[in-house]
């Protein structure tokens, strides 16, 4: 398989992506499970979603711990495995949670962290002279994928009180273990003589600032300066994630709630694409500058977002969801081109995966914003809650250096 042209490598990550990145579709995924469950409570069902972002976490750390010594074709198929046993575990789900806990929160969970490391630390290596246009490219799969399986999953699945929700994680669950197995056989490092394609205008592929191990990394200021950034507008992101249901069903009432659904999925739409525009933003421009266009969005969101909610203006919102989710897309293909960039491609796998950390303490933002709203009745706190994050974001912004060149 290492004589095919790059591209189909990348094609073969975004597709194994798009399966990984299913988990996030839990939101729509909840809604017949609750339906056949009135039973359970809201933060019942939420805690399936915060065990499914730590073991993701988890799982994304070990592969990367374990990438010198296991082939990521491996990682792959064994991610096929989980995901496959993950939704028939949650399939069985009686009147306990404990299954579904199991099944989609622990097995999903680590299957797409195993998936998605293999896929950033292995694709990425075909490209050292395009880190932030295919870490775009690689991540819109990653953030397409609730849009994409969230509506064929509603489509077949309606919210009707019974459990045919089981049948459908069942069908998911072979369908991705298929696609994954498949998928495995383009998971292939490029040897150690491999050079990028020369480009029709002479341009030296720049070095990386540096290459250390993890020990080193996190003894680096900018690493955590850095991670602080991710934190910020993760939780800037999330925080419009999980309200905007309720911001845009406030403003368009009479707007009906498919199209409701219709205008929040734009958030979705503009993550992925967002994505891809980053990443070349970067190649193209720096750190910096790809930063600032992030945080300057998140600001036009809110400040769009407020004219919204005083106006009623259900335009406002569509507009302002579009760039909030082009916002929210910042965030994961500038982690890992920085990490790439300032830290070095050796030991990549595992360097990246300890930024992704920052998911786990970002998923919180969601909750606070919901617990804002309960106490000010208001979807204001919500969009001032975005402002004062962006800011934080902006003063780690302002210390984080690329590294000098070792040597100099």
């Amino acid at each position: 398989m290492k004589n095919l042209n790059r591209w189909v490598y990348a094609i073969a990550g975004v597709i194994v992506l798009l399966m990984a990145g299913l988990i996030y579709a839990w939101s729509v995924m909840s809604q017949p499970i609750a339906s056949a469950r009135p039973d359970w409570t809201a933060a019942q069902l939420s805690l399936t979603f915060t065990l499914v972002m730590a073991f993701f976490c988890a799982g994304s750390l070990i592969a990367g711990i374990l990438s010198k010594k296991v082939n990521p074709k491996i990682y792959v198929i064994l991610s096929g495995v989980l995901l496959l046993a993950g939704f028939l575990v949650a399939s069985l789900t009686k009147e306990s949670p404990a299954m579904l806990y199991l099944g989609f929160g622990v097995l999903c969970g680590l299957g797409s962290g195993f998936a998605y490391n293999a896929v950033m630390g292995t694709i990425c290596a075909w490209f050292p002279d395009k880190q932030g246009l295919i870490s775009g490219i690689l991540l819109m799969g990653f953030g397409l994928s609730s849009f994409i399986i969230g509506k064929v999953y509603a489509a077949v699945t309606p919210s009707n009180g019974t459990d045919n929700w089981c049948s459908t994680f069942r069908i998911i669950g072979i369908i991705t273990f298929v696609v994954m197995i498949v998928a495995s056989f383009f998971f292939v490092k490029p040897g150690a003589d491999f050079a990028p394609p020369a480009p029709k205008k002479a341009k030296a592929v720049r070095e990386p600032a540096c290459d250390v191990n993890t020990a080193k990394m996190v003894k680096i200021p900018s690493f955590w300066l850095m991670y602080i950034w991710a934190i910020m507008v993760s939780a800037a992101g999330l925080a419009l994630v999980g309200q905007a249901s309720g911001i845009a069903s406030q403003v368009g009432t009479e707007v009906a709630q498919g199209t409701i659904a219709t205008v929040v999925g734009l958030i979705s739409i503009m993550n992925g694409v967002g994505r891809i525009i980053y990443g070349a933003m970067y190649d193209k421009k720096g750190y910096r500058f790809t930063m600032i266009v992030d945080m300057v969005s998140f600001i036009i969101t809110a400040l769009i977002l407020i004219m919204a909610l005083k106006s009623g203006s259900f335009g406002l919102i569509i507009l302002g969801f579009v760039v909030g989710g082009f916002a929210y897309a910042g965030v994961t293909p500038m982690q890992s081109a920085v990490i790439s960039d300032f830290f070095g491609r050796t030991y990549y796998s595992v360097n990246f995966s300890i930024i992704v950390t920052n998911l786990m303490i970002g998923s919180f933002a969601s909750t606070i914003a919901g617990k804002l709203y309960d106490m000010s009745q208001s979807y204001m706190s919500t969009i001032f809650m975005m402002i004062i994050v962006t800011v934080v974001a902006f003063a780690a912004f302002l210390g984080i250096r690329r590294p000098k060149p070792e040597g100099k």
